[in-house]
């Protein structure tokens, strides 16, 4: 299976990343601690992040990075960061 992004999720991706990142900061975090924490690698956790590379992941990655943010699911990918608001919908 690839792990290429279809183009039309491909700004979810990069939204996602971005909210993580915010996530992470707000708690404190490292990449190397919220890795750890996910038993993900950093250097994994950091193409997640990256605004400019889009890294698809699965679920199972999605549900740990979530737990370790101390934040459901659900509500991470709900999470809309204040600038991007009317991003979504253009």
């Amino acid at each position: 299976m690839s792990k290429d992004v279809v183009f039309k999720n491909r700004d979810r991706f990069i939204e996602l990343g971005l909210t993580i990142a915010a996530l992470r900061k707000m708690h404190g975090m490292s990449q190397e601690q919220l890795a750890e924490k996910a038993g993900i690698s950093r250097s994994h956790l950091s193409s997640i992040e990256a605004p400019n590379t889009v890294r698809a992941f699965s679920l199972d990655v999605l549900y740990n990075i979530a737990d370790a943010l101390d934040i459901l699911p659900g509500d991470l990918l709900n999470f809309t960061l204040p600038s991007s608001k009317n991003k979504m919908h253009e």
